[in-house]
C-alpha cells in the first residue's frame, strides 16, 4: 500500500495495523531544538485512547508512546522522529465470524477489491486505531508551534451528534473537558448521553460533526491555487477514518448567503492591523490565512461495525447476514476530536515552515501609511 505520508516540509508517515504488534509514525522535518519528550506527547494520546467511558470502544489500550529516534536530552535534533505505540489488548477472535463477509459501510470490501488481501482483525490498516499515530505526530507539531508561534491555540469539540446539534447560544468552552462528548454545551451533553445510551443498547451507531478552531495565527500562511491552506486542511480532515464531509468557515451554508451578507467587512484597528466584522471565510481567503480564527468542521459517519443484522455478501459472492461482535464505538466521532486537533497542528506547522521558506518571518505587505 502506498500513500501513507502527508505534508510538504513537515512530513508524517504512519504505519501499523489495528491488531499488529504496534503502530506508529515517522515524523520528518521537525526543526531542531524543539522541547519534546514522551510525557508531552502522552498528554495528547491520553485524550484519544479508548475505554475511557461507556460511549467509546471498551478496548483497553494504554497507548503509551515510545520515542525511538530524533531527540537528544529532551530536544528534537532535526532528524526523523520515530514514534511507536504498542498494541496490548487485541482480541482478534472477535472477528472470526466476519473473515469471509464484508461489513456494509466498511472499507473491507474496497480493500479486498483493490489488493486481494484483507486483514479482518479490526479492519487492519483501515481501522480508526491508526489515528493514534496521527495524534502522537500532532503532539510533535504542537510542540514546534508552541516554540515558533507562541500563543497559537488549537481546540476541538463536537457540535452535533446524529440529528442533534448544540445550541450555540449556550456555548461554553469550559464545558468541553467536563463531559465525555467534548461538547461546549452542558444541556447538549446531558441530552446526548440519553440518546447514545439508547443507540448503544440497541446495537446501533450514529455519526457526528466536529469543529476544530485555531486561534492566534498570523496572516499569510498558505499560498494561492495549489498550495492553499484550506486545501491541505480539507485533505487532512478528509483522510481521517470515517470522515465524509469537510467545510471551512460557513462552508456549505455560504451558498445560501448573498454577497453582501457573506463578505467579511474590514476596518482598520487601533493597532494598525485589519479588523474583520465577521468570519464567514473561516480565517482563510484565497488559500491564505487572514489572522482570524481558522475554523474547520468535518462530518463523521456512523460506525460500520454494529450488532444490528445487515445484509451483505461473502468473498465468494454468496448472500449472507452479518453482525459484528466485539468492542466498537457507538459514535466514533467522539474520539475524532483529538485526531482533528492533531491534523490541524500538523498542517499549520507545515504551512508555517513553507511560509518561512518562501518569504521569511515577517509580513510582506504593509497596510496603512508607510
Amino acid at each position: 500500500m502506498s500513500f501513507n505520508t502527508f505534508g510538504h516540509l513537515f512530513r508524517v508517515t504512519t504505519w501499523g495495523e489495528s491488531h499488529g504488534p504496534a503502530l506508529g509514525a515517522t515524523v520528518d522535518g521537525c526543526p531542531p531544538g524543539i522541547p519534546i519528550d514522551t510525557a508531552a506527547l502522552q498528554h495528547w494520546l491520553d485524550r484519544r485512547k479508548p475505554g475511557q467511558n461507556k460511549y467509546t470502544t471498551q478496548r483497553r489500550e494504554a497507548d503509551e508512546v515510545e520515542i525511538l529516534s530524533g531527540t537528544f536530552e529532551g530536544q528534537s535534533t532535526g532528524t526523523p522522529i520515530q514514534l511507536m505505540i504498542r498494541n496490548t489488548d487485541q482480541r482478534s477472535k472477535d472477528y472470526g465470524d466476519i473473515a469471509e463477509k464484508f461489513r456494509p459501510g466498511h472499507a473491507d470490501i474496497t480493500y479486498w477489491q483493490k489488493y486481494g488481501i484483507r486483514d479482518p482483525r479490526g479492519g487492519g490498516r483501515s481501522s480508526a486505531r491508526e489515528t493514534a499515530a496521527r495524534v502522537a505526530a500532532g503532539g510533535v507539531a504542537r510542540a514546534a508551534l508552541d516554540t515558533l508561534l507562541p500563543g497559537v491555540q488549537i481546540s476541538g469539540y463536537m457540535v452535533q451528534i446524529g440529528p442533534h446539534p448544540i445550541d450555540r447560544a449556550r456555548f461554553d468552552p469550559a464545558e468541553i473537558d467536563r463531559n465525555p462528548f467534548w461538547v461546549p454545551d452542558a444541556q447538549a451533553a446531558s441530552d446526548w448521553a440519553d440518546y447514545l445510551d439508547g443507540l448503544r443498547k440497541s446495537g446501533d451507531s450514529v455519526g457526528a460533526v466536529i469543529e476544530i478552531v485555531a486561534r492566534g495565527l498570523p496572516a499569510g500562511l498558505g499560498a494561492p491555487i495549489y498550495g492553499k491552506l484550506d486545501t491541505d486542511l480539507a485533505a487532512a480532515m478528509m483522510s481521517i477514518n470515517a470522515v465524509k464531509g469537510v467545510e471551512i468557515g460557513d462552508g456549505m451554508a455560504a451558498a445560501t448567503l448573498t454577497g453582501s451578507a457573506n463578505a467579511d467587512e474590514i476596518t482598520m484597528g487601533p493597532d494598525g492591523a485589519p479588523v474583520y466584522g465577521s468570519n464567514h471565510a473561516g480565517g482563510i481567503l484565497g488559500g491564505i490565512s487572514t489572522g482570524q480564527d481558522v475554523v474547520v468542521r468535518f462530518a463523521v459517519k456512523p460506525t460500520s461495525s454494529i450488532l444490528t443484522p445487515r445484509a451483505t455478501i461473502t468473498k465468494s459472492g454468496e448472500a449472507a447476514q452479518i453482525v459484528t461482535k466485539g468492542r466498537h464505538d457507538p459514535c466514533v466521532g467522539i474520539r475524532a476530536v483529538p485526531v482533528g486537533e492533531a491534523m490541524m497542528a500538523c498542517v499549520l506547522l507545515d504551512h508555517l515552515l513553507l511560509h518561512r521558506g518562501q518569504v521569511g518571518d515577517g509580513p510582506r505587505g504593509r497596510i496603512g501609511p508607510a
